[in-house]
């Protein structure tokens, strides 16, 4: 902008400057033609006011012409700052927005599904057994199961999405055939069978804790989950994993040997990596 006000202010004095020139020549020219006193005062005069007029506009042209270069050095100086400021503003509120952005994503992408935290605790494996009292159902002895049997509510997801990696086998010490019926029944109510991962037949008894351990043994299951402390450690040497339900914390030591207070929470909780 301030050189293209500085190239017109000196096309103008060019401009001056060749009319002068020409108005000089043309009194130069009456001087030599023309004697008259009258002529020649007029054209002296004539020439004497277009110098004085040619100094005044040199005279006002510069300062007004620094002073409007000031001016707008300073005018740019102080819109740049605030363009500065304004442009520093801008892109510290546009990093903190990208910020909590990369937040927001990285934590939706820690967060595991259900199915994730579910296949991520079976590492890989493809068969389970499961003891029936006190895991599975809310009685706690074949006792109670002349009386009744009832499936956990909790259970029931967990164990519809088990039995999407792996196969499922449930058994138990029963004292009747009675009691055989009821699990079975209870178990079906419950919609364990709907899918068809786990059946009836995978639905084992038997009258002692050590024919349930020697079932155990005989399927080779990659995860073993008991109440009883005695089955954990017996199988501890030909059982790759084994789960432990406890509601107090157990002393069972052994880095394939995991407890929880319930079979549902072990593959619930600690949905975030």
């Amino acid at each position: 902008m301030e050189d293209s006000i500085t190239q017109q202010v000196m096309n103008l004095l060019k401009r001056l400057g060749k009319q002068l020139n020409r108005k000089v020549a043309e009194i130069v020219f009456i001087l030599v033609n023309h004697k008259s006193a009258g002529s020649l005062g007029a054209l002296a005069g004539f020439a004497i006011a277009i110098i004085f007029s040619w100094k005044f506009l040199r005279s006002n042209g510069r300062p007004q012409r620094s002073q409007k270069k000031q001016t707008g050095s300073a005018s740019t100086s102080s819109n740049g700052a605030n363009e500065d400021v304004s442009s520093y503003e801008a892109h510290g509120l546009e990093q903190n927005v990208e910020c909590a952005d990369s937040i927001d994503e990285f934590q939706s992408q820690t967060k595991l599904t259900f199915g994730q935290t579910v296949r991520n605790k079976l590492n890989g494996s493809r068969k389970v057994t499961c003891k029936l009292l006190g895991v599975i159902l809310e009685e706690g002895s074949p006792e109670e199961l002349q009386e009744h049997a009832t499936v956990r509510s909790s259970v029931v997801e967990v164990l519809l999405e088990v039995s999407k990696y792996c196969d499922i086998y449930l058994m138990d010490r029963i004292l009747d055939d009675e009691s055989e019926e009821r699990v079975l029944s209870a178990l079906e109510n419950a919609g364990l069978f709907k899918t068809g991962a786990l059946t009836k037949e995978k639905v084992l008894f038997c009258s002692t804790d050590n024919g349930r351990s020697s079932f155990v043994r005989q399927l080779e299951p990659d995860w073993h989950v008991d109440t009883n402390p005695d089955i954990i450690s017996q199988l501890s040497r030909f059982i790759r994993y084994k789960l432990y339900i406890s509601p107090i914390r157990s002393s069972i030591e052994g880095s394939n040997v995991f407890c929880s207070r319930s079979f549902d929470s072990f593959f619930t909780e600690e949905r975030v990596m």
